[in-house]
This record gives structure tokens, C-alpha cells and sequence, in this order.
């Protein structure tokens, strides 16, 4: 959740394993989708688009918009006789559906049984920056038969990101990055104009666009597709940063839901404090359960070590200067091992853990997460998708003495870590702004089946915003709970897979009862008899 389309690491693989994931985990999610949909009373079944799959536009749509997809050949798939890409043109602004328009990048492979089929099935991959479309593209080699025989699976790259005129911002200045964690009131004052001048020059290279990279935009741009595919209601599976979409458009759009699963929830009622206080309180958590897994596992590299006191340690010399990163001799500073330390949270990649920590105590070099945004510096621009987080989210502070009030929070919610890097991250990137769609108590009135799903250790979506997000959906939410440990639940075992897929069919079902045990090996908390294993 939360990276930009490129890995926002020194190393790629931590996107590029969690895009293979979440991949992999479409056909067991899809069948969730199928039960959904087919335990839903009749007025939630799909409708069938027109030949050539352009449709009927449907009456009363956002704004009274009319579009139209002209689907072609997808480049990077030419000989595929069933995807098709297209672009949808559509406003700028929601509130002007007569101004500026750009162009909404989408892909969608037909069902492949028109008899059969129960509807449009809309991905949604979060990031900020991740795209729909490649989940489309790839749809044929991840999903079942049975799922691709019944479901239009349809992506698309959110406004803003990939192929949907994406935000671009000088990669010189964006170079000029100052420290996410300023030490002083004038460094404070450095990142505070620094994030003004960055608005500015992304602006000035993306257009009116760039105003405009909300949720609440991204979920109308949603309803226009499905004006535009000819479909009454729309079911979707969406991910980390996209449920902020699914949120948005169950609440805009609550009778043209057909069936909505959100997996990684972001709880957007927070305000700033107890965001900072619950993403601390998180990553804390995550911390020990990495410390009793290392425990447990003689192959853990620090078995037989005080770990936590270790990581005091590398915490402290970090605040001498004295820890430094041997690849490149530049000291470390305690934000960045913490960012680098909550890197291995998303997979609970326990060993690499380990093996980073041994290595930065013996001053040997390490597999080490960068929190800087990557920088094209072969061109003259970057593709720069966080600003839609600081246009959905509202985090204010008033100066350098309340951002160490909202550290001291933290620390004392996670004195090892000290903090949620993705909190501090983001509380700095968006120091100034004015967000557009700022954070509220969920109003969703629908009869459809509402599923949230999270790990009870989450890195960036704490669990106790997933039980908040429940409890404001009201008697159509439940809560599925994986008694493990990363982002992104579903995919985690067999038992996660089966017993979600049941839970549809328990109309009854209250929400905090679905509790999954969580992998072994890969969490210090082993259900159901499951013994301690070697992390990967």
C-alpha cells in the first residue's frame, strides 16, 4: 500500500513481490465476489452490455456525463483476442463537467461465457500509483476458469497515476528532497516551503489535474465507467489505498454496489493524533512479533539475542551518527532504520529482518528501504503520484513544536520504533496542504454485502481501523479477521481463503467472530495447533 507506480525503495523487489501477491491471490478474492453475488437478493444481478461492450449509457449518471470507451488492442498484449484497452474522457472537476477533460486509462476482459455471467468485477490495487489496468492485463494467467467465464474483469489506472495522464514533477527538484524528519524549527520551516515550491512545480507540469486527485473524484470517474459499460451496479475487490474508493463510491453511489470487498482497510475518520498513535502502536506490535518469532526459530539470525536491546542500540548510535549504512558510508538516521525495519512488516519477512539488523550491527552492508520518493534522473520529469494521499487526507500541523508533540505520541506508543514510519511520512509529504476530501465518519446506506478484511498486525493499516470502518458500515459490514502478521490479508493461507469464501453465505454473521489464524512462520502467533517454522 501507499508506493508510487515505481518502488519507492533502493531495492524493487518489496513492490514488485507484493504486486506478484496480490496477483496471486485474485482468483481466491474473485470467489468471495461470486458468493457475493450470487447469494444477493435479484435486483443485484448484472446486466448484460451491448455488442462491441461500449453499452448503453445509463441514465442518471455522475453529472449527466456521457462517455464513450473505444476499445482497442492493448499495447502490451496485441495478439490477446479477449482484453481490450480504452480510454474514457472525463472532467478535470466533477463540479465543472463542462471544462477541462483528460484521459482514464482502463482495460476489461469480457466474460467468456455471456450465459453465465453475473456482472463487471473492478479492481483496484491502492498504492497511491498502483494500476488497475496491469491487474486486467494479467487476469487470464491469475484467475480461475470459472471466475474469467463470469466476470468482466475490468482495471483502470486511477486519475492521476500510470497511463491516466499521471502527475509529473521536476526530477531535479525532487532530488532536493529535505530530511522527512526536520530537527529543529528552521529545517521544520525548510520542508514546510519545500512542499510548497513541489506543489507549484507539479502543478505547473500536470495541469488543473493535479487539484483534482481525490478519492471522491477517482469513485465518480468509477461510476462514469460503469455508465459507460452499460452496467446498473458494479461489484469490486479493493486493496490498501484503493478501499478509500470503494468507501467513497459505496457512499456516493450506495444502490449501484453490487457487492464490495475491502481488503487492508484505511479507516479515514481518523484525525491526525490518532493516526500517528495508531500507526505507532501498529508497527510496535509488529515489532514483538517479529521478536517472539525470532525466539522461536533457531534460523532466526539473532536467535539467543536480546533483540529488543539490540535495536536500542542500533537506535541510539543512529542519533550519535554513528550507524551508517556500509553500501554507501552516509550515516542513518533513526527514521530510516525504523522505514527500513517497516519495509519487512508488509511481508512479515522475519529473516530478512534479522539479517538486515546483524548486518547493520557488525557494520556489513544491508538490504536497506529508502522513504524518498525514487527519481527518474534520466529525465527531466518524474511521475509523482503521493500527492492524491494529501488531497484525501488531512494531517495539520501548526508548527515544529506540534510535530514533536505527535512524535512524543508516538514514542510512547512504540518506544522501540519510536514511531509509524508511514505516518511520519506522510504527516511530512503532506505538511501545508489543504486536502480537498478530508477525513469524516463513513455514511453508507446499501442493502449489499459489505466485506472488510485485515491482519490483526497490520504495518499500515492498523486493526483497530478496520473494527472503526465496521462499525460505521452498520449491519451490512463484517469483519474478517487473520491472526497474522503483513499487509493484505486474503492471500495469506488455505484457512483465510476457505473461510472468508463462507462467510457471505452466514447472513447473520457478527462482526469480530471470523478470526483466521494467522501463517506459520510468518507470525509469532500459531492457531489451531500450527507449530513455529523457518521464516522465508
Amino acid at each position: 500500500m501507499l508506493t508510487t507506480k515505481r518502488t519507492t525503495f533502493r531495492h524493487p523487489r518489496g513492490v514488485a513481490r507484493r504486486r506478484r501477491r496480490l496477483l496471486g491471490s485474485l482468483s481466491a478474492v474473485v470467489a468471495v465476489l461470486v458468493a457475493l453475488s450470487l447469494n444477493a437478493p435479484p435486483s443485484l444481478a448484472g446486466t448484460t452490455p451491448t455488442a462491441g461492450g461500449t453499452g448503453p449509457v445509463a441514465t442518471d449518471t455522475t453529472g449527466g456525463w456521457n462517455g464513450r470507451i473505444d476499445w482497442q488492442a492493448c499495447p502490451e498484449q496485441p495478439d490477446d483476442p479477449g482484453t481490450r484497452c480504452g480510454a474514457l474522457r472525463l472532467p478535470v472537476d466533477w463540479a465543472r463537467p463542462g471544462g477541462e477533460t483528460f484521459p482514464l486509462a482502463l482495460a476489461r476482459r469480457p466474460a467468456t461465457d455471456p450465459a453465465a455471467r453475473i456482472g463487471v468485477l473492478v479492481f483496484n490495487p491502492g498504492g497511491p500509483g498502483l494500476s488497475g489496468v496491469d491487474v486486467a492485463l494479467t487476469a487470464a494467467s491469475q484467475l480461475g476458469p470459472d471466475v474469467l467465464r463470469r466476470f468482466d474483469i475490468v482495471g483502470f489506472d486511477p486519475r492521476g497515476t500510470v497511463r491516466s495522464a499521471p502527475v509529473r514533477c521536476s526530477s531535479e527538484l525532487l532530488g532536493q528532497h529535505p530530511s522527512l524528519t526536520p530537527a529543529n524549527a528552521a529545517e521544520f520551516e525548510r520542508l514546510r516551503t519545500y512542499n510548497r515550491q513541489l506543489r507549484d512545480d507539479c502543478r505547473a507540469h500536470s495541469g488543473p489535474l493535479f487539484d483534482h486527485l481525490d478519492s471522491v473524484s477517482v469513485a465518480r470517474d468509477t461510476d462514469a465507467i460503469r455508465a459507460a459499460l452499460g452496467e446498473r451496479q458494479l461489484s469490486f475487490y479493493q486493496w490498501s489505498y484503493g478501499t478509500l474508493i470503494g468507501q467513497s463510491y459505496a457512499e456516493l453511489f450506495p444502490d449501484r454496489v453490487r457487492a464490495l470487498v475491502m481488503d487492508s482497510v484505511m479507516d479515514h475518520s481518523q484525525g491526525v493524533r490518532e493516526y500517528f498513535r495508531s500507526g505507532a502502536a501498529s508497527n510496535e506490535a509488529l515489532f514483538h512479533e517479529f521478536v517472539t518469532w525470532c525466539e522461536r526459530n533457531p534460523g532466526c539470525a539473532l536467535h539467543g539475542r536480546d533483540v529488543p536491546a539490540l535495536y536500542d542500540q542500533l537506535m541510539r548510535r543512529a542519533d550519535a551518527g554513528t550507524l551508517l549504512d556500509a553500501a554507501t558510508g552516509t550515516p542513518l538516521t533513526w527514521f530510516e532504520l525504523g522505514f527500513a525495519t517497516f519495509v519487512n512488516f508488509f511481508d512479515a519477512t522475519w529473516a530478512d529482518l534479522a539479517n538486515m539488523l546483524l548486518a547493520l550491527e557488525r557494520g556489513e552492508p544491508a538490504s536497506l528501504a529508502s522513504p524518498m520518493v525514487p527519481v527518474d534522473g534520466d529525465k527531466d520529469l518524474t511521475e509523482y503520484a503521493l500527492p492524491a494521499f494529501c488531497q484525501d487526507w488531512s494531517l495539520p500541523v501548526d508548527g515544529f513544536a506540534d510535530w514533536n508533540r505527535y512524535l512524543d505520541l508516538s514514542r510512547a506508543a512504540a518506544p522501540h520504533l519510536r514511531a509509524s514510519p508511514l505516518a511520519v511520512r506522510f504527516g511530512a509529504i503532506c505538511l501545508g496542504w489543504t486536502a480537498t476530501n478530508p477525513q469524516h465518519q463513513l455514511r453508507v446506506r446499501t442493502s449489499a454485502p459489505l466485506l472488510v478484511l485485515n491482519g490483526r498486525y497490520d504495518p499500515a493499516t492498523p486493526y483497530d481501523g478496520a473494527q472503526q470502518v465496521v462499525r460505521q458500515l452498520g449491519s451490512r459490514g463484517h469483519l474478517v479477521t487473520y491472526e497474522g502478521s503483513g499487509h493484505a490479508s486474503y492471500p495469506r493461507t488455505e484457512c483465510t481463503r476457505r473461510q472468508v469464501g463462507a462467510v457471505p453465505h452466514h447472513q447473520n454473521h457478527t462482526a469480530d467472530r471470523s478470526e483466521l489464524p494467522g501463517r506459520p512462520g510468518l507470525t509469532g502467533r500459531h492457531r489451531h495447533g500450527d507449530a513455529p517454522a523457518h521464516g522465508r
